[in-house]
């Protein structure tokens, strides 16, 4: 059964008080990122809402965050970039028609539809300054994030710090957009938002915005699919090949393709071993390459991160 994902990318330049250059940049980035997987398979349904298409008024953001959240579905993204205030009352994605105490909409009205969404999983990404802000509870100044199960909110700063523009894009989002293109991928290719939060927070040093990740959630939900750095083909083959986690795999001669006799079944196995030591699943034991393994009769094994998946697969789970 196909997930129903849903993702409404919100990028505003025009604002007659303080006009932005990246932000439409941003949203339709993210749009082209997250429409379609690395197989061209479809992955999120996108609407795009950016300011030189339309004028983004109060009552227009607040209609399409409503629409986004309201309806069952497995995923509902949030993608805003653009201005980002705060006063006494609360926090507000600001839009092109704001005024004094009517910014725009209010992180409270954010967040409470995205507790109140029917989807299962809630994401919501915003690349503006003071974006922290989002979760915390409003007017009383509490630091304590207040979400349901399922909801993931991850922002370009803290509720005290300003967001960059770089390049065209907010640095930020021009970093979320190369963890989505296989940055923060794992082995199979699968890239989660704490994935994407570890890469975008080891790419920014300890002088710039620092990213914030708030999430009350019970399973890692993959937003788009890489390309795999290896087959699930080879890594069911791992207890096959390590009858035990712990197991050692035993090399001689046959196995390296430079030696006769040729043995072509032994010879298509160490192909694939040393595929799996390219991404560090499978290790050589006393020697430093899987070519001297092999000529000097050494045997290999499973690293810690192969031996994760060789319960995955000893599991039936890949």
């Amino acid at each position: 059964m196909t997930e129903m994902r849903r993702a409404l990318l919100v990028g505003i330049d025009d604002y007659p008080f303080a006009p932005l250059a990246g932000c439409v940049n941003d949203a339709e980035g993210m749009a082209e990122a997250l429409s379609r997987n690395e197989d061209n398979s479809p992955n999120f349904s996108c609407q795009i809402l950016v300011s030189t298409s339309t004028l983004i008024t109060r009552a227009l953001l607040l209609e399409r965050i409503t629409a986004l959240f309201k309806n069952e579905g497995d995923v509902a993204l949030l993608y805003f970039s653009g201005h980002e205030t705060e006063n006494n009352l609360d926090g507000y994605l600001v839009t092109s028609d704001a005024t004094k105490y009517e910014e725009g909409v209010s992180l409270s009205q954010v967040l409470t539809l995205a507790n109140s969404s029917k989807a299962s999983e809630v994401i919501i990404l915003l690349d503006s300054c003071q974006s922290g802000a989002l979760g915390n509870v409003p007017a009383i100044g509490s630091n304590m994030a207040n979400i349901r199960e399922g909801v993931t909110i991850l922002t370009a700063s803290r509720s005290t710090e300003s967001a960059a523009e770089v390049g065209g894009h907010g640095l930020f989002t021009s970093l979320v957009l190369s963890a989505i293109d296989g940055g923060a991928a794992d082995v199979l290719g699968k890239v989660s938002l704490p994935g994407i939060y570890a890469y975008v927070d080891e790419s920014l040093g300890a002088w710039q915005q620092r990213p914030l990740m708030k999430a009350h959630v019970s399973k890692l939900v993959a937003i788009r699919q890489a390309a795999s750095a290896i087959s699930l083909d080879i890594l069911r083959q791992f207890p096959e090949w390590f009858p035990a986690p712990d197991a050692e795999f035993q090399l001689d001669r046959s196995f390296e393709p430079t030696e006769e006799p040729h043995d072509p079944q032994n010879e298509a196995i160490f192909n694939q071993l040393q595929k799996c030591r390219a991404v560090k699943l499978i290790e050589p034991v006393g020697e430093d390459h899987m070519y001297f393994a092999a000529l000097n009769e050494r045997t290999c094994r499973l690293t810690p991160l192969g031996r994760h998946y060789w319960h995955q697969a000893n599991e039936g789970r890949v």
